[in-house]
């Protein structure tokens, strides 16, 4: 069995199995199915953006974008208003 990986998501530390992509990172916060876009299953709409070490992440590349040990993940929220 491989060790996990240590990121930090959102300023917490979080471990998170070898090979786990911004995909899968965000299916299991969200909870829905995704497909291979970053588009939920259901027809619904997420609102939400990815950045790795900074770097924004595109929807459609979630599911090439693998972590690596050591990483800093954040996962933040569309919010309507000002």
């Amino acid at each position: 069995m491989t060790a996990p990986i240590t990121i930090t998501l959102n300023g917490e530390r979080r471990e998170l199995a070898p090979a786990t992509t911004a995909l899968d990172l965000v299916a299991d916060l969200t909870g829905k199915e995704l497909g291979p876009d970053g588009s939920p299953t259901d027809g619904s709409r997420l609102g939400l953006a990815v950045a790795i070490d900074g770097t924004v992440v595109r929807r459609g590349q979630w599911s090439e974008s693998v972590f690596a040990d050591g990483h800093t993940v954040d996962v933040v929220t569309a919010v309507q208003g000002g």
